[in-house]
């Protein structure tokens, strides 16, 4: 049997976390912790995450969109699929060496969506991105740690609270929509989310693309038109 192979070791900023990079044959592994947080196999609900967040949003002109994490890379080229030439996708990841891997070893997974001239890559946090932003978002992606309930740094879980659903809301457009991944179900947030003025959806997706693998949950939240 092949091992796994680490490649690449990092400091998760502002925690005491470190993410490594691994890999097996083709298949590629990010832990945290010594524990997988993604992996190149498994990324069909991260691909749904962005399908769902910006459905409608291809014939509409001058469209922004932020995400938050970017993994590896999966998402944003979902959502560059589903976006016309003159959008904009902001990527927030506040790990310099997940951004390097995406540049390197990781560039072909997804297509190399950080080539795109529509894509901008800040290496910070997505929570100061949107501390920032007033009504300049049509969408925003959350794929931040594992969800609500997270596994790396504390401070992503006030992404997820009161306070950052309505940084949030604040930084969509009316009628925006804020999507979140999340590994699981989390009844808690739910409420929260509906609590905070978004209406909301939630659905059950595959990790796997061709509908396989087990399942992971998305929520669509969406601000109203005359917010």
């Amino acid at each position: 049997m092949i091992p796994w192979e680490r490649l690449d070791t990092a400091d998760v900023p502002g925690s005491g976390d470190t993410l490594t990079l691994h890999r097996h044959g083709r298949d590629y592994s990010i832990r945290v912790n010594g524990l997988e947080l993604m992996n190149s196999r498994m990324h069909g609900s991260e691909e749904s995450l962005a399908e769902l967040a910006c459905e409608g949003l291809e014939p509409v002109s001058g469209v922004r969109v932020l995400i938050g994490g970017l993994g590896m890379g999966f998402t944003v080229a979902a959502a560059l699929k589903h976006l016309g030439p003159d959008s904009r996708v902001v990527v927030a990841e506040i790990v310099p060496a997940v951004v390097g891997w995406n540049r390197g070893v990781l560039s072909g997974l997804a297509g190399r969506p950080l080539e795109d001239p529509r894509v901008e890559v800040r290496e910070n946090d997505v929570a100061l991105v949107m501390n920032e932003a007033r009504r300049d978002y049509d969408a925003i992606l959350l794929d931040v740690d594992n969800g609500p309930d997270g596994l790396t740094r504390e401070g992503n879980d006030a992404l997820y609270t009161a306070a950052g659903l309505e940084r949030a809301r604040r930084a969509l457009r009316p009628g925006g929509v804020l999507a979140v991944w999340s590994a699981g179900p989390d009844e808690s947030f739910t409420k929260r989310f509906k609590k905070a003025g978004f209406a909301v959806r939630e659905t059950r997706v595959r990790a796997r693309a061709g509908n396989k693998g087990g399942h992971h949950t998305i929520w669509l939240g969406r601000v109203g038109r005359n917010s």
